[in-house]
């Protein structure tokens, strides 16, 4: 899916920044340059998208060796800030890429280096030929293969493949919040898969899983224990949100502050991993925020 010439080039900036960042705002700002170095070459690139596509690579790169101390020493698991609606292409497209900005997605590209996640995006998520990637990230094509190459093998063992039934999925979510809400361990335990992780991202701020909780027993008394009912928050209520591409929930107090974003990723008719982010500064695109 290389991107169209007429595309909207801050879009497809944005596109391309989040998926390299797993940051809203880090992407914002990637985009923005793109904008003001288009308006500069004054008409003169033939392509705006592919132009927009290889310099939110590069600006992508940049932030990334910067940020990569800062994520090494971050509080707790480190979790990509939340997106509501797919930052790419038009609705028709929607559906193949949903999994392409997924969370598990997004937390496995973390263990690569800036450059292979380039690579790796270029080519598995926006179809670019070998040839055009070695283009833009400065390496020769033989090198920008064995970058795809050594990303899709780090990858590959943390990328899930979702159940494709969006009601489905969605169904079993509904009974998951219906147990949590009724402090019903069982039937928690019945939707979750037995080697369920909750990851929680708090960022030190506010109050999160310091580690991730694994298996369904563990994950069950987490979630009932923690319920916002049993934290003095009673009007704290759920809405449904799909959240980067999977089914989710945003957990909004009465006043509407947003408290945190669920995502779920449900494997073989299962919730196989829960992602909560309740750090402030990850939710202030969201709306109003504590």
């Amino acid at each position: 899916m290389q991107h169209d010439r007429h595309e909207d080039p801050h879009r497809v900036a944005f596109a391309v920044a989040y998926r390299m960042l797993g940051s809203v705002a880090e992407a914002e700002d990637v985009a923005q340059e793109v904008a003001l170095r288009l308006t500069a070459e004054d008409g003169a690139v033939e392509n705006p998208a592919a132009w927009a596509t290889t310099v939110a690579t590069r600006l992508s790169i940049d932030v990334l060796r910067s940020a990569r101390v800062r994520r090494e020493t971050y509080p707790g698991p480190w979790l990509p800030e939340p997106v509501l609606e797919d930052p790419g292409p038009g609705p028709a497209e929607r559906v193949a890429l949903a999994d392409t900005i997924s969370q598990a997605l997004l937390v496995a590209l973390e263990r690569l280096t800036p450059v292979e996640r380039a690579a790796f995006l270029l080519r598995e998520v926006f179809d670019y030929d070998y040839g055009r990637i070695a283009e833009i990230v400065d390496r020769s094509e033989d090198n920008a293969r064995q970058l795809v190459s050594r990303a899709k093998r780090h990858v590959t063992a943390g990328r899930p493949r979702f159940d494709p039934d969006d009601e489905a999925r969605d169904r079993l979510v509904g009974r998951f919040l219906a147990a949590v809400d009724g402090g019903d361990l069982r039937g928690l335990e019945d939707v979750l898969a037995e080697d369920v992780v909750l990851w929680g991202d708090g960022g030190g701020v506010v109050v999160a899983a310091k580690i991730p909780v694994h298996g369904a027993a563990a994950v069950a008394r987490f979630l009932v224990h923690t319920h916002p009912s049993r934290r003095g928050r009673a009007d704290a209520t759920f809405a449904p949100a799909r959240v980067n591409g999977q089914p989710g929930r945003i957990l909004r107090h009465g006043d509407g502050t947003v408290d945190a974003v669920f995502a779920f990723d449900v494997v073989d008719g299962r919730i196989a991993a829960i992602r909560v982010v309740r750090n402030p500064e990850k939710l202030r695109h969201l709306g109003a925020t504590p």
